[in-house]
């Protein structure tokens, strides 16, 4: 179902000639796992690998998802991609914020796996409070982009 709200996102960029990235290669998938266990010590969720092979990162009205990293990526994007490691290390300054892996944010939400549940979680991005809880990856991200078409 997400996929269906991406492509409107996507026709939408186009009224305005802008192309989100498209998916990930196998070369810059693999590099980045690596770097992500290197770096956090677990390993990137398949949903959310999936996720990189259809675009890699997007931002769209006020709603972000991570990406891999420009400085793990080869091929051309079509737009600036907020790395997942940058962002998460970022928010990791806060040891509270490493109970979870950051998937994407809005003005108002963070969206994030909880590492010892493994919920999929909207927390508000003021408080870190819980907003919303999801029973899957795909849930997660149907919401993201409702939320970011409206």
């Amino acid at each position: 179902m997400w996929k269906e709200k991406l492509a409107k996102i996507v026709e939408e960029k186009k009224s305005y000639d802008e192309e989100i990235n498209s998916g990930a290669n196998n070369e810059e998938l693999q590099i980045f796992s690596l770097e992500v266990k290197n770096t956090f010590h677990f390993d990137l969720l398949k949903e959310y690998i999936e996720m990189l092979k259809v675009f890699n990162g997007l931002e769209f009205n006020g709603f972000i998802l991570y990406g891999i990293d420009e400085k793990f990526i080869k091929t051309k994007i079509n737009q600036h991609i907020n790395g997942f490691i940058d962002n998460n290390q970022i928010w990791y300054e806060n040891d509270y914020m490493k109970n979870y892996i950051f998937l994407g944010e809005s003005n108002i939400s963070w969206y994030v796996l909880d590492i010892k549940t493994k919920n999929f979680l909207e927390l508000d991005n003021s408080s870190g409070s819980l907003i919303k809880k999801y029973k899957n990856f795909g849930e997660l991200l149907n919401k993201f982009f409702t939320d970011a078409l409206e």
